[in-house]
This record gives structure tokens, C-alpha cells and sequence, in this order.
């Protein structure tokens, strides 16, 4: 092999390697060793408060992740000068939690005597430690770190990029592909539905009008849904809402999936999402094992690294 192939090689291999090859679990280990432990004391302190908050977190990491990758950039406030993602449509009056992220970013600054950990990787801490305080051990996962915080946002991309709850089952796979994650990905991701509640008005139409919902099911949501009015009432995603097991899934078997979009996964008829939905629903093994998966492939999707972006000060603003 002459020198000039070998030089083609290397440049090409170099190319394959993402960003994500910079993410390491051991990221601050050296820099901040209290950093984790930090983070993981405010949340589970935030959740014994109002165990509703961990849900919040976790839809905050995804909701960060589907717009540009990972970076920190639904953090941002709007100012009279910039205009961030918080009231993009799928966020506005949504999104929760950006008090408790300040609150882990002043713990942790403060323990680590110094900006290094970024908001983007508080985003994935916390949604994995709220996932594991509210499921067990057998929920924990190893975090890649290393991301750092983005300088811009995107309302128009949050707006665009963001999967709604009306969505059918052939725009789901089409959304998740464009991100780089298959069937497998959106059953297991789907599966954080098993904390939290929604808000009447995204479940309104279902509980009106669809056909594949059980008829006791949508009866008892109408009392606290009206057809028209009380738009903010809350429902639960699934019958255990405060606690992460397979409940989710066992719903969508018996039509009781709160949200079309939860629905759509569980048809019936054999397709893979329907074999995954009953795989999970037996198995609490099989979903902790690839919601764990899923979790650290969303997490990872276009991480800035390096010496790209920043470490925020205020994870509500850019320096």
C-alpha cells in the first residue's frame, strides 16, 4: 500500500468518527469528581418535593436533543435582541423544570469552585437520574460527557423538529429517522411516557373522536377534559405515573394510551412496534435495556465538543 493510500485511509477514517467519539462518562472525573454526585443530590431532592419535576427533566433532554443535537440551547431565554426555543409551539407552556436546572447549575459551580460543567450535560445527567430514582438501580446508565453549550437556539427548528402528540405512526418513524434513530429507538424513548402527565388539550380529539381508544378509558377522561375549556387539566400518561416501569405499554395493548402519538405504536397486526410494545410490557428487563440504549444514542446526537460552543455561566443565557 503506497503512502498516498494509507494518507486516503486515515483521512477517511478520521471523517467516520463522530463527535461523539470526544464524549466520555469520565469527563469530569479529574476536573470535578463531586460534580455527579452534585447533580444527582438536587434532583432526587427536587423530585421528593414534587415527583412530577423528574418527568419535566427527562421531556427537557429530549426536547434539547431533537433541535440541533445536544447543546443546551432550549435553556435559553428569549431576550430583545434573540429569540430562543421556549415558545416554540411543541414548548410553550410545556416544558417545565428550568428552575431546578438552575439550581443544579449554582450546586455544582459551586462545588466545583468554577464553571466546568456544561447545561447540555446537566440535561443529560438529570433526565438519567430521574429515570433511575424513579425506576431503580436497573435504570442507572452511564452518561457520555463532554458536551458543551450552544451559543444560538432555534425557534423555527424546535417548531419543525420537535415529533407532536397528533402524529401518525408513519410521521413518528419518518421524525425519529431524521435523527438517526429507528423503530427500536422510538418504542424504547416512547417508554418515558411511563412518568408524568399531559394536558387535556393534546389528548382532547382522541378521547372525542378516535375509533382505537377503550370506551371506559376515554369515558373517565372526558370528566376531567371537556370538550371545550379546561385545556390545562392534567391526566396521567399512564396509570403509574410517578413511577418508570412498563405500565406505558401495557396500556397501549388494551387501547388505554393516553396520546394518539402513545397509540400509534401498538396496532395489533404484528408489525415490529407492536412486537417491541408486548416485548416491553412482559419484560421490564428487555425495556430497561433498551431505553438505557436509546437514551445514550439520543443523548449523543450532535454533541458540540471541543473547543465549540461554551460552558454558560447561566444556563439561561450566553456569555
Amino acid at each position: 500500500m503506497t503512502s498516498s493510500q494509507i494518507f486516503v485511509m486515515v483521512t477517511l477514517a478520521s471523517l467516520l468518527i463522530s463527535s461523539n467519539a470526544l464524549l466520555t462518562p469520565h469527563f469530569y472525573d479529574k476536573v470535578c469528581p463531586q460534580a455527579l454526585p452534585v447533580i444527582k443530590s438536587v434532583v432526587k431532592e427536587a423530585i421528593l418535593k414534587e415527583k412530577r419535576i423528574g418527568a419535566s427533566l427527562l421531556r427537557l433532554h429530549f426536547h434539547d436533543c431533537f433541535v440541533n443535537g445536544c447543546d443546551g440551547s432550549v435553556l435559553l431565554d428569549d431576550t430583545k435582541n434573540f429569540t430562543g426555543e421556549k415558545t416554540a409551539l411543541p414548548n410553550i407552556n410545556s416544558i417545565r423544570g428550568f428552575s431546578v436546572i438552575d439550581e443544579i447549575k449554582a450546586a455544582v459551580d459551586k462545588a466545583c469552585k468554577r464553571p466546568v460543567v456544561s447545561c447540555a450535560d446537566i440535561l443529560a445527567i438529570a433526565a438519567r437520574d430521574s429515570v433511575a430514582i424513579l425506576g431503580g438501580p436497573q435504570l442507572f446508565y452511564n452518561v457520555l460527557l463532554g458536551r458543551r453549550d450552544a451559543r444560538r437556539a432555534s425557534k423555527s427548528a424546535a417548531n419543525t423538529n420537535l415529533p407532536p402528540p397528533t402524529f401518525s405512526f408513519s410521521q413518528l418513524i419518518s421524525n425519529f429517522k431524521s435523527h438517526g434513530l429507528d423503530v427500536k429507538d422510538l418504542v424504547a424513548l416512547s417508554g418515558g411516557h411511563t412518568i408524568g402527565f399531559a394536558k387535556c388539550n393534546t389528548f382532547r380529539n382522541r378521547i372525542y373522536n378516535e375509533t382505537n381508544i377503550d370506551p371506559s378509558f376515554a369515558a373517565s377522561l372526558r370528566k376531567t377534559c371537556p370538550r371545550k375549556g379546561g385545556d390545562s387539566n392534567l391526566s396521567p400518561l399512564d396509570a403509574t405515573p410517578t413511577k418508570v416501569d412498563t405500565t406505558y405499554y401495557r396500556d397501549l395493548i388494551y387501547k388505554k394510551g393516553l396520546l394518539h402519538s402513545d397509540q400509534q405504536l401498538f396496532e395489533g397486526k404484528g408489525r415490529e412496534s407492536d412486537k417491541l410494545v408486548q416485548l416491553y410490557s412482559k419484560s421490564p428487563l428487555a425495556f430497561a435495556r433498551d431505553f438505557k440504549s436509546s437514551m445514550i444514542k439520543m443523548g449523543n446526537m450532535k454533541p458540540l465538543t471541543g473547543t465549540q460552543g461554551e460552558i454558560r455561566i447561566n444556563c439561561r443565557r450566553v456569555r
